[in-house]
């Protein structure tokens, strides 16, 4: 991680209260300012702060704007650029397509659920994997019964995500359905789906 650079602190610098989100101020220079370290920090001190867990904001220094989605999407845009990224230009090209889209709201939160469901994957299995990380309890019979019993324990939760994810865009359709049956009432064609 990049060091903060420490430099004079602009006004501002009073310590946040706790519990409240860390405010970091972006001046016209491009510059960001971290108000409780009292410095300049970099993009890779704000990706270390996301992958801390860190609650943050983002806040034009003049007009207090909210640009953490902004400098949210610059990180995306870096770990896109510079490394093996995420996003095809297909998936990319699919996503522009939903903007103003009638579904971008839907499409939005469907994304969300689905990284949240992901997520929960991930720490499931990290939790059923924790004792492989400490050298002392890490025997044969320890990784041969974890191995031979990650196949299964990975379909399960795949199974369920992709269960999750299927009634997600179940539910988003009977939704759209019920919006469209108020809006244009007797046209056929608007019934929802059936489970």
């Amino acid at each position: 991680m990049a060091q903060p650079s420490r430099a004079a602190a602009p006004e501002g610098g009073a310590a946040a209260p706790a519990g409240s989100p860390r405010i970091l101020k972006k001046y016209p220079n491009r510059r960001l300012y971290d108000t409780r370290q009292s410095s300049y920090i970099t993009l890779a001190d704000v990706k270390a702060m996301v992958l801390a867990g860190e609650n943050f904001e983002v806040r034009d220094a003049k007009t207090s704007e909210d640009l953490t989605r902004s400098i949210l999407l610059q990180i995306i845009l870096e770990e896109e650029t510079g490394g093996v990224p995420i996003f095809s230009a297909p998936m990319l090209s699919q996503i522009i397509r939903f903007y103003g889209h009638a579904m971008q709201g839907m499409m939005g939160a469907y994304l969300e659920k689905n990284l949240q469901t992901f997520t929960e994957i991930q720490t499931r299995l990290a939790e059923q994997s924790r004792g492989l990380y400490d050298p002392g309890g890490q025997t044969p019979e320890l990784w041969a019964k974890f191995l031979s019993g990650q196949a299964p324990v990975v379909q399960g939760l795949m199974g369920n995500y992709l269960e999750q994810s299927k009634n997600m865009f179940l539910q988003m359709q009977e939704q759209m359905a019920k919006q469209a049956e108020t809006l244009f009432p007797g046209v056929q064609g608007f019934t929802p789906p059936k489970r």
